[in-house]
Protein backbone atom coordinates (compact mmCIF):
# COMPACT_ATOMS: atom_id res chain seq x y z
CA UNK A 1 0.00 0.00 0.00
CA UNK A 2 1.22 3.47 -0.83
CA UNK A 3 1.53 6.27 1.69
CA UNK A 4 2.78 9.04 -0.55
CA UNK A 5 1.23 12.14 0.96
CA UNK A 6 4.43 14.12 0.83
CA UNK A 7 6.92 14.95 3.50
CA UNK A 8 3.95 15.98 5.61
CA UNK A 9 2.82 12.41 6.16
CA UNK A 10 6.30 11.02 6.65
CA UNK A 11 6.87 13.57 9.39
CA UNK A 12 3.40 12.76 10.68
CA UNK A 13 4.33 9.10 11.05
CA UNK A 14 7.06 10.09 13.50
CA UNK A 15 4.74 12.38 15.43
CA UNK A 16 1.98 9.79 15.63
CA UNK A 17 4.46 7.37 17.14
CA UNK A 18 5.13 9.89 19.88
CA UNK A 19 1.43 10.58 20.30
CA UNK A 20 0.78 6.88 20.89
CA UNK A 21 2.69 7.16 24.18
CA UNK A 22 -0.12 9.19 25.70
CA UNK A 23 -2.71 6.57 24.83
CA UNK A 24 -4.22 4.62 27.67
CA UNK A 25 -3.45 1.39 25.82
CA UNK A 26 -0.29 -0.10 24.38
CA UNK A 27 0.32 -0.15 20.65
CA UNK A 28 -0.14 -3.93 20.60
CA UNK A 29 -3.73 -3.50 21.81
CA UNK A 30 -4.79 -1.81 18.57
CA UNK A 31 -5.91 -3.35 15.29
CA UNK A 32 -3.07 -2.80 12.81
CA UNK A 33 -5.34 -2.76 9.75
CA UNK A 34 -8.99 -3.08 8.83
CA UNK A 35 -10.99 -3.93 5.71
CA UNK A 36 -13.95 -1.78 4.69
CA UNK A 37 -16.82 -2.52 2.33
CA UNK A 38 -17.67 0.43 0.10
CA UNK A 39 -20.20 1.34 -2.53
CA UNK A 40 -19.31 0.60 -6.12
CA UNK A 41 -18.30 3.71 -8.04
CA UNK A 42 -19.66 4.77 -11.42
CA UNK A 43 -17.45 4.08 -14.41
CA UNK A 44 -17.44 5.25 -18.02
CA UNK A 45 -15.68 3.41 -20.84
CA UNK A 46 -13.87 1.16 -18.37
CA UNK A 47 -14.30 -2.60 -18.51
CA UNK A 48 -14.59 -2.94 -14.75
CA UNK A 49 -14.81 -0.84 -11.64
CA UNK A 50 -12.22 -0.95 -8.86
CA UNK A 51 -12.92 -3.41 -6.06
CA UNK A 52 -15.42 -2.62 -3.34
CA UNK A 53 -13.16 -3.65 -0.47
CA UNK A 54 -10.43 -1.36 0.80
CA UNK A 55 -7.74 -1.87 3.42
CA UNK A 56 -6.35 0.84 5.67
CA UNK A 57 -3.58 0.40 8.23
CA UNK A 58 -3.54 2.08 11.61
CA UNK A 59 -0.47 4.18 10.75
CA UNK A 60 -2.05 5.37 7.52
CA UNK A 61 -5.26 6.29 9.30
CA UNK A 62 -3.40 8.35 11.88
CA UNK A 63 -1.46 10.13 9.16
CA UNK A 64 -4.62 10.89 7.20
CA UNK A 65 -6.33 12.17 10.33
CA UNK A 66 -3.43 14.49 11.19
CA UNK A 67 -3.18 15.83 7.65
CA UNK A 68 -6.90 16.54 7.32
CA UNK A 69 -7.05 18.14 10.76
CA UNK A 70 -4.10 20.36 9.86
CA UNK A 71 -5.77 21.45 6.63
CA UNK A 72 -9.07 22.10 8.44
CA UNK A 73 -7.50 24.13 11.24
CA UNK A 74 -5.38 26.07 8.79
CA UNK A 75 -8.45 27.10 6.81
CA UNK A 76 -10.41 28.06 9.91
CA UNK A 77 -7.50 30.22 11.03
CA UNK A 78 -7.37 31.83 7.58
CA UNK A 79 -11.07 32.63 7.93
CA UNK A 80 -10.40 34.29 11.28
CA UNK A 81 -7.43 36.33 10.00
CA UNK A 82 -9.40 37.46 6.96
CA UNK A 83 -12.24 38.75 9.11
CA UNK A 84 -9.66 40.59 11.20
CA UNK A 85 -8.38 42.17 7.95
CA UNK A 86 -4.94 40.64 8.41
CA UNK A 87 -5.39 38.58 5.22
CA UNK A 88 -6.58 40.67 2.27
CA UNK A 89 -7.47 40.11 -1.37
CA UNK A 90 -8.95 36.92 -2.76
CA UNK A 91 -9.22 33.95 -0.43
CA UNK A 92 -10.95 30.64 -1.21
CA UNK A 93 -11.13 28.08 1.59
CA UNK A 94 -11.05 24.28 1.28
CA UNK A 95 -12.62 23.10 4.55
CA UNK A 96 -14.93 20.17 3.93
CA UNK A 97 -12.99 18.90 0.93
CA UNK A 98 -9.87 17.64 2.74
CA UNK A 99 -10.42 13.98 1.85
CA UNK A 100 -10.01 14.79 -1.85
CA UNK A 101 -6.49 16.14 -1.42
CA UNK A 102 -5.38 13.41 0.97
CA UNK A 103 -6.85 10.69 -1.25
CA UNK A 104 -5.21 11.97 -4.42
CA UNK A 105 -1.82 12.21 -2.75
CA UNK A 106 -2.19 8.66 -1.42
CA UNK A 107 -2.61 7.33 -4.95
CA UNK A 108 0.21 9.19 -6.73
CA UNK A 109 3.92 9.66 -6.11
CA UNK A 110 5.80 12.69 -4.85
CA UNK A 111 7.62 12.79 -8.18
CA UNK A 112 4.31 13.17 -10.02
CA UNK A 113 2.97 16.65 -10.72
CA UNK A 114 -0.16 18.49 -9.60
CA UNK A 115 -1.86 21.73 -10.59
CA UNK A 116 -5.12 23.16 -9.29
CA UNK A 117 -7.27 26.27 -9.19
CA UNK A 118 -7.37 29.03 -6.58
CA UNK A 119 -8.65 26.82 -3.71
CA UNK A 120 -5.06 25.72 -3.22
CA UNK A 121 -3.98 25.95 0.43
CA UNK A 122 -4.56 22.26 1.15
CA UNK A 123 -2.67 21.03 -1.90
CA UNK A 124 0.23 23.34 -1.12
CA UNK A 125 0.44 21.55 2.21
CA UNK A 126 0.14 17.97 0.91
CA UNK A 127 2.72 18.70 -1.81
CA UNK A 128 5.32 19.61 0.81
CA UNK A 129 4.71 23.22 1.85
CA UNK A 130 4.69 23.98 5.57
CA UNK A 131 1.88 25.56 7.55
CA UNK A 132 4.22 28.44 8.42
CA UNK A 133 5.01 29.13 4.76
CA UNK A 134 1.35 28.95 3.76
CA UNK A 135 0.11 31.22 6.54
CA UNK A 136 2.89 33.73 5.86
CA UNK A 137 1.97 33.77 2.19
CA UNK A 138 -1.64 34.48 3.08
CA UNK A 139 -0.56 37.50 5.13
CA UNK A 140 1.89 38.69 2.44
CA UNK A 141 5.08 38.19 4.44
CA UNK A 142 8.66 37.62 3.35
CA UNK A 143 8.68 34.07 4.71
CA UNK A 144 5.71 33.02 2.59
CA UNK A 145 6.04 30.13 0.18
CA UNK A 146 5.97 32.62 -2.74
CA UNK A 147 7.89 35.26 -0.76
CA UNK A 148 4.65 37.03 0.11
CA UNK A 149 3.89 37.98 -3.48
CA UNK A 150 1.35 35.37 -4.44
CA UNK A 151 -1.21 35.37 -1.68
CA UNK A 152 -4.02 32.85 -1.40
CA UNK A 153 -4.36 31.98 -5.08
CA UNK A 154 -0.70 31.67 -6.10
CA UNK A 155 1.28 29.17 -4.08
CA UNK A 156 3.92 26.84 -5.50
CA UNK A 157 6.41 24.21 -4.44
CA UNK A 158 8.28 21.33 -6.06
CA UNK A 159 6.08 19.48 -8.56
CA UNK A 160 3.17 21.76 -7.62
CA UNK A 161 2.22 24.52 -10.05
CA UNK A 162 -0.39 26.43 -8.06
CA UNK A 163 -2.85 27.97 -7.30
CA UNK A 164 -4.19 29.65 -10.52
CA UNK A 165 -6.71 32.47 -10.65
CA UNK A 166 -8.15 32.15 -14.15
CA UNK A 167 -11.08 29.73 -14.08
CA UNK A 168 -10.19 26.46 -15.79
CA UNK A 169 -6.87 27.72 -17.20
CA UNK A 170 -4.88 25.31 -15.04
CA UNK A 171 -6.23 22.34 -16.99
CA UNK A 172 -4.42 23.08 -20.30
CA UNK A 173 -1.36 24.02 -18.23
CA UNK A 174 -1.56 20.60 -16.59
CA UNK A 175 -1.75 18.98 -20.01
CA UNK A 176 1.42 20.87 -20.89
CA UNK A 177 3.16 19.43 -17.84
CA UNK A 178 1.97 15.96 -18.85
CA UNK A 179 3.30 16.55 -22.36
CA UNK A 180 6.68 17.46 -20.86
CA UNK A 181 6.67 14.22 -18.84
CA UNK A 182 6.04 12.21 -21.98
CA UNK A 183 8.47 14.21 -24.12
CA UNK A 184 11.28 13.82 -21.60
CA UNK A 185 10.56 10.13 -21.19
CA UNK A 186 9.84 10.37 -17.48
CA UNK A 187 7.66 7.81 -15.74
CA UNK A 188 5.56 10.59 -14.25
CA UNK A 189 2.06 11.99 -14.65
CA UNK A 190 0.25 15.24 -13.97
CA UNK A 191 -2.97 15.65 -12.00
CA UNK A 192 -5.01 18.65 -13.14
CA UNK A 193 -7.86 19.66 -10.84
CA UNK A 194 -10.83 21.91 -11.48
CA UNK A 195 -14.26 22.52 -10.01
CA UNK A 196 -17.76 21.88 -11.27
CA UNK A 197 -18.05 25.57 -12.21
CA UNK A 198 -14.92 25.45 -14.34
CA UNK A 199 -16.10 22.20 -15.96
CA UNK A 200 -18.14 24.24 -18.47
CA UNK A 201 -15.10 26.14 -19.77
CA UNK A 202 -14.32 25.51 -23.42
CA UNK A 203 -10.58 25.23 -22.88
CA UNK A 204 -11.16 22.11 -20.76
CA UNK A 205 -12.81 20.32 -23.67
CA UNK A 206 -10.00 21.43 -25.96
CA UNK A 207 -7.56 19.95 -23.47
CA UNK A 208 -9.44 16.65 -23.42
CA UNK A 209 -9.04 16.45 -27.18
CA UNK A 210 -5.30 17.12 -27.17
CA UNK A 211 -4.64 14.83 -24.21
CA UNK A 212 -6.54 11.93 -25.80
CA UNK A 213 -4.99 12.52 -29.22
CA UNK A 214 -1.44 12.56 -27.85
CA UNK A 215 -2.12 9.98 -25.08
CA UNK A 216 -0.79 12.27 -22.40
CA UNK A 217 -0.13 10.91 -18.88
CA UNK A 218 -2.77 13.14 -17.28
CA UNK A 219 -5.46 12.63 -14.66
CA UNK A 220 -8.20 15.25 -14.95
CA UNK A 221 -10.14 15.55 -11.70
CA UNK A 222 -13.36 17.49 -11.23
CA UNK A 223 -13.86 18.34 -7.57
CA UNK A 224 -17.64 18.64 -7.64
CA UNK A 225 -18.53 20.54 -4.47
CA UNK A 226 -22.06 21.04 -5.88
CA UNK A 227 -21.93 24.82 -6.23
CA UNK A 228 -20.09 27.17 -8.50
CA UNK A 229 -19.86 30.84 -7.56
CA UNK A 230 -23.34 31.04 -6.07
CA UNK A 231 -25.00 28.61 -8.48
CA UNK A 232 -25.87 24.94 -8.00
CA UNK A 233 -24.62 22.44 -10.56
CA UNK A 234 -28.17 21.72 -11.74
CA UNK A 235 -28.65 25.37 -12.75
CA UNK A 236 -25.28 25.66 -14.49
CA UNK A 237 -24.86 22.42 -16.44
CA UNK A 238 -27.14 20.56 -18.85
CA UNK A 239 -25.35 17.37 -17.79
CA UNK A 240 -23.92 16.96 -14.30
CA UNK A 241 -22.27 13.63 -15.17
CA UNK A 242 -18.88 15.31 -15.18
CA UNK A 243 -17.00 12.02 -15.29
CA UNK A 244 -18.51 11.32 -18.75
CA UNK A 245 -17.63 14.67 -20.28
CA UNK A 246 -14.35 13.47 -21.71
CA UNK A 247 -16.47 11.52 -24.23
CA UNK A 248 -13.49 9.57 -25.58
CA UNK A 249 -11.66 9.52 -22.22
CA UNK A 250 -12.43 6.85 -19.58
CA UNK A 251 -14.02 8.18 -16.41
CA UNK A 252 -14.84 7.28 -12.80
CA UNK A 253 -17.13 8.91 -10.25
CA UNK A 254 -17.48 8.42 -6.51
CA UNK A 255 -20.61 8.98 -4.45
CA UNK A 256 -23.44 9.37 -6.85
CA UNK A 257 -25.98 10.86 -4.49
CA UNK A 258 -28.87 13.14 -5.40
CA UNK A 259 -29.55 14.47 -1.93
CA UNK A 260 -27.41 16.32 0.56
CA UNK A 261 -26.60 14.53 3.78
CA UNK A 262 -25.91 11.18 2.15
CA UNK A 263 -25.83 8.01 4.27
CA UNK A 264 -22.64 7.74 6.28
CA UNK A 265 -21.75 4.45 4.61
CA UNK A 266 -21.63 6.11 1.20
CA UNK A 267 -19.51 9.02 2.36
CA UNK A 268 -17.18 6.73 4.27
CA UNK A 269 -16.91 4.40 1.31
CA UNK A 270 -16.16 7.31 -0.98
CA UNK A 271 -13.55 8.66 1.39
CA UNK A 272 -11.62 5.42 1.75
CA UNK A 273 -11.94 4.67 -1.94
CA UNK A 274 -10.59 8.08 -2.89
CA UNK A 275 -7.75 7.50 -0.48
CA UNK A 276 -6.51 5.01 -3.03
CA UNK A 277 -6.14 2.23 -0.52
CA UNK A 278 -7.31 -0.32 -3.05
CA UNK A 279 -4.25 -1.27 -5.07
CA UNK A 280 -6.25 -1.89 -8.20
CA UNK A 281 -7.34 1.74 -8.02
CA UNK A 282 -3.76 2.91 -7.87
CA UNK A 283 -2.97 0.81 -10.92
CA UNK A 284 -6.13 1.57 -12.86
CA UNK A 285 -5.80 5.32 -12.38
CA UNK A 286 -2.10 6.11 -12.24
CA UNK A 287 -1.19 3.18 -14.51
CA UNK A 288 -3.88 3.98 -17.06
CA UNK A 289 -2.99 7.66 -17.05
CA UNK A 290 0.56 6.80 -18.03
CA UNK A 291 -0.89 5.33 -21.20
CA UNK A 292 -3.38 8.10 -21.79
CA UNK A 293 -5.65 10.43 -19.84
CA UNK A 294 -8.38 9.48 -17.43
CA UNK A 295 -11.16 11.64 -15.98
CA UNK A 296 -12.45 11.48 -12.41
CA UNK A 297 -15.26 13.19 -10.58
CA UNK A 298 -15.01 13.47 -6.80
CA UNK A 299 -18.27 14.59 -5.23
CA UNK A 300 -17.57 16.66 -2.14
CA UNK A 301 -18.82 19.73 -0.27
CA UNK A 302 -17.37 23.05 0.85
CA UNK A 303 -18.48 24.53 4.15
CA UNK A 304 -17.53 28.13 3.45
CA UNK A 305 -18.84 30.19 0.56
CA UNK A 306 -17.14 30.30 -2.80
CA UNK A 307 -14.77 32.96 -1.48
CA UNK A 308 -14.58 35.15 1.59
CA UNK A 309 -16.84 37.70 -0.11
CA UNK A 310 -19.55 35.05 -0.45
CA UNK A 311 -21.52 34.25 2.73
CA UNK A 312 -22.52 30.94 1.14
CA UNK A 313 -26.09 30.97 2.46
CA UNK A 314 -27.93 32.99 -0.19
CA UNK A 315 -28.19 30.00 -2.54
CA UNK A 316 -28.24 27.22 0.06
CA UNK A 317 -29.62 27.00 3.58
CA UNK A 318 -27.72 26.89 6.83
CA UNK A 319 -29.63 23.70 7.63
CA UNK A 320 -28.18 22.07 4.51
CA UNK A 321 -24.65 22.95 5.54
CA UNK A 322 -25.20 21.68 9.08
CA UNK A 323 -26.74 18.46 7.79
CA UNK A 324 -23.70 17.73 5.66
CA UNK A 325 -21.41 18.60 8.57
CA UNK A 326 -23.31 16.28 10.85
CA UNK A 327 -23.61 13.30 8.52
CA UNK A 328 -20.82 13.58 5.97
CA UNK A 329 -17.77 15.26 7.46
CA UNK A 330 -14.71 13.28 6.30
CA UNK A 331 -12.65 13.95 9.44
CA UNK A 332 -15.41 12.92 11.82
CA UNK A 333 -16.13 9.77 9.86
CA UNK A 334 -12.48 8.76 9.68
CA UNK A 335 -12.27 9.26 13.43
CA UNK A 336 -15.42 7.20 14.03
CA UNK A 337 -14.22 4.42 11.77
CA UNK A 338 -10.85 4.22 13.49
CA UNK A 339 -12.39 4.17 16.95
CA UNK A 340 -15.09 1.62 16.09
CA UNK A 341 -12.46 -0.69 14.54
CA UNK A 342 -10.07 -0.35 17.50
CA UNK A 343 -7.44 1.35 15.34
CA UNK A 344 -6.87 4.28 17.72
CA UNK A 345 -7.90 5.64 21.10
CA UNK A 346 -9.78 8.83 21.89
CA UNK A 347 -6.77 10.08 23.87
CA UNK A 348 -4.43 9.51 20.95
CA UNK A 349 -6.59 11.46 18.52
CA UNK A 350 -7.03 14.25 21.05
CA UNK A 351 -3.25 14.50 21.36
CA UNK A 352 -3.02 14.92 17.59
CA UNK A 353 -5.63 17.68 17.80
CA UNK A 354 -3.59 19.50 20.46
CA UNK A 355 -0.40 19.25 18.41
CA UNK A 356 -2.15 20.49 15.28
CA UNK A 357 -3.63 23.50 17.09
CA UNK A 358 -0.21 24.43 18.45
CA UNK A 359 1.36 24.16 14.99
CA UNK A 360 -1.32 26.46 13.57
CA UNK A 361 -0.92 29.01 16.37
CA UNK A 362 2.87 29.04 16.02
CA UNK A 363 2.53 29.53 12.26
CA UNK A 364 0.03 32.34 12.80
CA UNK A 365 2.42 34.12 15.14
CA UNK A 366 5.12 33.92 12.49
CA UNK A 367 2.71 35.06 9.78
CA UNK A 368 1.75 38.16 11.73
CA UNK A 369 5.26 39.17 12.85
CA UNK A 370 7.47 38.29 9.89
CA UNK A 371 8.43 41.42 7.87
CA UNK A 372 6.74 42.22 4.59
CA UNK A 373 8.90 41.89 1.46
CA UNK A 374 10.89 45.08 0.77
CA UNK A 375 9.59 47.38 -1.94
CA UNK A 376 12.78 47.03 -3.98
CA UNK A 377 11.95 43.32 -4.41
CA UNK A 378 8.55 44.07 -5.91
CA UNK A 379 9.58 43.36 -9.50
CA UNK A 380 12.16 40.68 -8.78
CA UNK A 381 11.56 36.96 -9.22
CA UNK A 382 9.71 37.55 -12.47
CA UNK A 383 11.85 34.94 -14.17
CA UNK A 384 12.81 31.51 -12.90
CA UNK A 385 16.59 31.72 -13.02
CA UNK A 386 17.70 35.08 -14.39
CA UNK A 387 17.53 38.74 -13.31
CA UNK A 388 15.01 41.13 -14.91
CA UNK A 389 15.86 41.89 -18.52
CA UNK A 390 16.15 45.41 -19.83
CA UNK A 391 12.98 46.64 -21.50
CA UNK A 392 13.55 49.64 -23.79
CA UNK A 393 16.37 50.72 -21.57
CA UNK A 394 14.17 51.17 -18.52
CA UNK A 395 14.34 49.46 -15.13
CA UNK A 396 11.38 50.97 -13.25
CA UNK A 397 11.90 48.62 -10.31
CA UNK A 398 15.41 49.95 -9.68
CA UNK A 399 13.89 53.21 -8.49
CA UNK A 400 11.75 51.61 -5.78
CA UNK A 401 13.07 51.76 -2.24
CA UNK A 402 11.49 50.74 1.04
CA UNK A 403 11.12 53.44 3.64
CA UNK A 404 10.11 51.18 6.51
Amino acid sequence: MLTNIGNVLRAGAQRTGAAALVSARAYSDFTTQATFEIKKCDVYKLDEAPATQVVMTRDEGLQYYRTMQTMRRMELKADQLYKQKIIRGFCHLYDGQEACAVGIEAAINLTDHLITAYRAHGYTYTRGGTVKEIMAELTGRRGGIAKGKGGSMHMYCKHFYGGNGIVGAQVPLGAGVALACKYLGKNELCVALYGDGAANQGQIFETYNMAALWKLPAIFICENNRYGMGTSVERAAASTDYYKRGEFIPGLRWLRCKKFGCPVTRWTGWMFFVFGKQRSLQLSTAGLARQGPILMELQTYRYHGHSMSDPGVSYRTRDEIQEVRGKSDPISMLKDRMLSNNMASVEELKEIDVEVRKEIEDATLFATTDPEPPLEDLCNHIFHNSPPTEVRGVHPWSKLKSVS
